[in-house]
């Protein structure tokens, strides 16, 4: 049996804490689904198949790992792509409050699925895709927030 995970969010844009999570996911599925969730409350900064073309790009030659762009439950999504895991990041006990609250939803719709909680690394803990767009907006620096992919597209469209 495969172990599929996914491992939902906007990533809008994914930030090196995201990559951080999934590189240190990889010896514990046999493939990660980079779900991009697409949320009517949120009106995101940069299109759905921008931030697939960054997955695809960040995790080129990494055949355990693609990118996926979805709409509606998560559990649903699960249901129809296989994974019996999903994977969420920490980097405050206030996310694991908030996501404890989802993985508990999400396992009451299906019981099959399993959230797996990953803690970000201690460099990681002020990363967070909202501080990054404040900074893009603002024309600051984001470069030491994501990864070199990102940068370099978002240089170039400028």
């Amino acid at each position: 049996m495969n172990r599929i995970c996914l491992f939902p969010g906007t990533f809008d844009p994914i930030t090196l804490g995201h990559v951080d999570i999934v590189k240190r996911a990889l010896p514990l599925f046999d493939k990660i689904v980079i779900g991009v969730g697409l949320n009517a409350a949120k009106a995101p900064m940069f299109s759905a198949e921008q931030r697939l073309l960054w997955i695809s790009e960040i995790f080129k030659g990494v055949d355990k790992v693609e990118g996926a762009v979805y709409e509606g439950l998560t559990v649903k999504f699960c249901q129809e792509i296989g994974a019996k895991f999903i994977l969420r990041g920490i980097r405050y006990v206030s996310d694991f409050e908030y996501e404890k609250t989802i993985a508990d939803a999400n396992r009451t719709m299906d019981h099959s699925i399993e959230t797996i909680f990953l803690t970000g690394e201690p460099k990681y803990t002020s990363v967070a895709s909202t501080i990054v767009r404040d900074i893009i907006r603002n024309n600051g620096d984001a470069s030491p927030f994501i990864p070199d992919a990102v940068f370099r597209s978002l240089e170039q469209n400028g």
